[in-house]
């Protein structure tokens, strides 16, 4: 896949909210995932396309509700995609609530190789 394309996977997976089925099919085996800091939930950095998966799936059970998410056209280079995702939702024990997030991807070999968060 270009990196076009997979902008264009990626984006389509994210306004879905189906991120799991993003990493299986997108990303590399030994993909990176960087948050802007370390949380007691999350390291700033996990390793590997099995803790990246974890992560995603504890993040997603950490919902309670999905009001919806919103994402920005990609840009795009030759092996970077960047774009803005909004995620409306309702953590479980907290209030209703929205965050912005700018998100950044590697892609190398036709494959998403890292991922950083930006709030």
């Amino acid at each position: 896949m270009t990196t076009q394309e997979i902008a264009k996977s990626l984006a389509e997976y994210c306004r879905k909210g189906e991120f799991e089925q993003a990493q299986r099919e997108l990303y590399a085996d030994n993909v990176v995932s960087i948050e802007p800091m370390a949380t007691p939930q999350y390291e700033k950095e996990t390793k590997g396309l099995p803790a990246v998966q974890q992560k995603i799936k504890k993040f997603m059970d950490s919902i309670d509700t999905d009001h919806g998410s919103e994402v920005s056209e990609p840009l795009v280079t030759d092996s970077a995609i960047a774009f803005v995702l909004t995620m409306d939702v309702t953590m479980k024990g907290k209030p209703r609530g929205k965050f912005s997030e700018i998100c950044v991807y590697q892609v190398k070999d036709g494959k998403i190789i890292s991922e950083q968060f930006f709030s």
